[in-house]
């Protein structure tokens, strides 16, 4: 985020938009109250995250601690000055205009559909921009090409050359590894 934010770039996150979405508007809060990042415009992209995000919002008696104590010191672990939920598609197509640093959150996490792929075809020429990735990426999906940063992407069919900086949270998969898979196992 930092330094795409001095590069005067965009940050593009394929999420997921039930749960992932969610989880990365709290860290993206916590990290701007906390200055860690710099406090740029935030956009979620995806009207489905946006459901989602109402449904979170109605049940924090589902929170785990970490969300829980969240709202316990904020008003909304959902919402901040900087976040703004995008549902129109001309509100969306209307990002592709704007100047200066920002991060957009997209669906779909794996980039095989939804607005994301609107977002990659106009930013991942752009050295200055980063993708970030947060989420598993199946084998041939255009995620996984992203992921193995390949220097042409096909968006829409047609070949894109990746410029963008390509970056990786693992630590927020969901996934478990194979020794998480042998643990989780041994007792049976």
């Amino acid at each position: 985020m930092n330094r795409t934010a001095r590069r005067g770039g965009r940050v593009i996150v394929p999420a997921f938009a039930v749960g992932r979405t969610q989880q990365l508007v709290m860290i993206l809060h916590h990290l701007m109250d906390e200055q860690r990042i710099p406090s740029i415009p935030v956009y979620v992209d995806s009207p489905l995250a946006v459901n989602a995000t109402e449904v979170f919002r109605k049940h924090p008696e589902c929170y785990d601690d970490e969300a829980g104590a969240f709202l316990t010191n904020h008003d909304d672990p959902f919402g901040f000055g900087r976040l703004r939920y995008v549902r129109d598609v001309n509100e969306s197509k209307a990002l592709n205009d704007l100047r200066g640093p920002f991060i957009v959150l997209a669906a779909s996490g794996m980039c095989e559909a939804g607005r994301i792929l609107h977002h990659l075809r106009n930013n991942i020429s752009d050295p200055r921009n980063t993708v970030l990735i947060t989420g598993y990426q199946a084998e041939n999906t255009l995620g996984r090409k992203i992921l193995e940063r390949h220097a042409e992407v096909p968006i829409f069919g047609e070949p894109t050359r990746l410029r963008a900086e390509v970056a990786v949270l693992d630590e927020l998969s969901g996934h478990a590894d194979q020794g998480e898979l042998l643990e989780w196992m041994r007792p049976l």
